[in-house]
């Protein structure tokens, strides 16, 4: 039968009083867990664990010792099945109390043997240290070219003198070298030892659950919990297949979910998904406040020891995630294509989750593992834009309507063009039936060239000069090498005054563009055309800025 839960906040009036009504204080079980699902959001990640065991009759405290000290203990939540009536009470999570070692009286007499190891070694230091001290102050108060009466000794002599007391010094020095060496690695055990005798932080967290079951039973308990450092963020792969005379072009959207955690515990073969859901951005909007226009006012002098009202914290922000991009390599192709599997999306009203199928492993320390989680086949209409003002390289551009029913998120795209990766872009949000646009590298057949014809700086008058004007003309030339038409955007800007002093006017030379203000930019202009095949085709653009004579004016990108 399925068990009946209550949720009760854990407080120590809480727990007396389950106690107090259970009759007795309940017998404490320690028992593992295991993980078997997790779903990772944007900014967290959801993990539920697995808890079978053998209940006997009464209340029991299950103990388990191996929660991630990340989980947000508010979030806890536990449901199961069992063989007979069992009630949930409280459940708790504490960390558990640091222990010291089982061994200590072992570690004990091991430290202690090797400080006298060391305590032996530095008595052998000290005793080459006087050895050597000895041997050079008989060197220095010792003369070895007189005998006892002051005459001289042979030199065989002195050569012997010599050697011994070098010989002195180099045992000494030899015995002082290697007895401070066996110290050093007597250090590291010791160090090793005592941060093993000590008592260790704990990595994990302890849940407790109070249960009562009416009966002796088996029971499967799934524990719930939110952990923050864990998350994912889109990627895709964009394949474009440029079609041909009786193919038309037609385009793969492959999506990804690079998963990436570092909660202190590994996702061992687990059933993952990932859900489109931010969960640290609260359930409601943020409240306005009144805004009041008003004269400034004289802040007043606060008394010492206040703090000023006026004060607030800085707004919380959300943590640029700047994700990493999953490395993507190109398989060898072999006889049959091997696929990659795919996740069962599950689409809501309000997000979208994917299921990966089968089993997933993920370790804490592992990095990041990119999923393949859908795709979607379009056809692509193909055309050809460029900037000359900035770039007279044209480049391939393909546009497509977005079908599907989950949100285009955000993210970095690898773009492959007829079976070759050429590089990588960004896609932007896109919601379903928007017009999705991505770049797919240089288009060399299509030639392009800006030329400047005029360049003109004056003055405007009839008798008297007034204004002074800055007229400019340029011809932008188009060619189409390909053996068939295709469509051609140019881009080009036209200056933007912010000041009714400054007059700006295309002049009627020009050619009239298609569409002005392109992706809502002021003075932006487009001409578009289709261009047939080895179509050459001029544009024409000209402007002039006026303006009063005593000031000057200058042209500079848009803040």
């Amino acid at each position: 039968m399925r068990i009946t839960a209550k949720w009760l906040a854990t407080t120590s009036l809480v727990l007396v009083t389950f106690a107090v009504a259970s009759g007795s204080w309940a017998a404490n079980v320690d028992t593992n867990s295991a993980i078997d699902t997790v779903t990772v959001y944007p900014d967290g990640a959801t993990v539920t664990r697995v808890i079978s065991l053998d209940l006997v009759s009464g209340d029991s405290t299950l103990v388990v010792r191996d929660f991630p000290l990340s989980l947000d203990p508010s979030s806890l939540r536990v449901e199961g099945e069992a063989g007979a009536k069992l009630t949930i009470g409280t459940i708790d999570a504490r960390p558990p109390k640091a222990a010291p070692p089982v061994n200590l009286p072992e570690l004990d007499k091991r430290i202690e043997a090797l400080k006298d190891q060391r305590a032996d070694l530095q008595g052998a230091i000290e005793s080459a240290a006087a050895r050597r001290k000895f041997a050079q102050h008989f060197a220095e108060t010792s003369p070895a070219g007189l005998g006892d009466k002051g005459e001289a000794r042979p030199i065989t002599e002195w050569r012997a003198a010599f050697a011994a007391v070098g010989e002195e010094v180099a045992i000494a020095d030899t015995t002082i070298r290697e007895a401070t060496r066996k110290q050093r690695e007597l250090d590291r055990q010791i160090a090793q030892l005592e941060a093993e005798r000590s008592a260790k932080p704990p990595n994990k967290l302890e849940v407790r659950i109070d249960v009562a079951s009416a009966a002796p039973t088996k029971a499967t308990l799934r524990v719930t919990y939110t952990v923050r450092s864990a998350r994912w963020t889109p990627l895709y792969d964009a394949r474009l297949d440029t079609g041909a005379k009786d193919r038309k072009p037609q385009l793969e959207l492959v999506r990804r979910a690079e998963v990436t955690q570092s909660t202190g515990e590994d996702w061992s073969n687990v059933t993952l998904g990932v859900s489109t859901v931010r969960i640290s951005r609260g359930g409601s909007a943020p409240e306005l406040n009144s805004l009041v226009a008003q004269y400034p006012q004289v802040p007043k002098p606060l008394a010492l020891g206040t703090a000023s009202d006026l004060a607030r914290p800085a707004p919380m922000t959300r943590q640029a995630q700047s994700p990493s991009m999953a490395k993507i390599a190109e398989a060898a192709e072999s006889r049959e294509r091997a696929d990659e599997q795919q996740a069962v999306a599950e689409i809501g009203d309000f997000q979208a989750t994917f299921k990966i199928p089968g089993r997933v492993s993920l370790g804490a320390a592992e990095g990041a593992k990119s999923l393949r989680i859908a795709s979607m086949n379009v056809p692509a209409d193909l055309a050809v834009r460029a900037a000359p003002v900035l770039d007279p390289t044209a480049f391939l551009e393909a546009s497509f309507k977005q079908t599907d029913d989950t949100t285009l998120l955000p993210g970095k795209v690898a773009i492959y063009r007829d079976g070759i990766f050429v590089g990588r872009g960004k896609i932007t949000a896109s919601a379903r039936d928007d017009i999705v646009r991505l770049g797919f590298g240089a288009d060399e057949k299509v030639k392009i060239q800006r030329a400047v014809l005029k360049r003109n700086e004056g003055s405007a008058g009839l008798l008297v000069t007034t204004s002074k004007t800055d007229e400019r003309s340029f011809r932008t030339t188009i060619r189409n090498g390909h053996d068939f038409p295709i469509k051609v955007a140019i881009e080009d800007q036209l200056p933007v005054s912010e000041n009714e002093d400054i007059v700006v006017e295309m002049l009627p030379s020009s050619t009239q563009p298609t569409a002005t203000n392109i992706r809502d930019k002021r003075g932006v202009l487009e001409w578009s055309f289709d261009a047939k095949p080895g179509e050459i085709k001029d544009i024409n653009f000209a402007w002039r800025i006026r303006w009063p004579k005593d000031k000057s004016v200058v042209i500079v990108p848009a803040g």
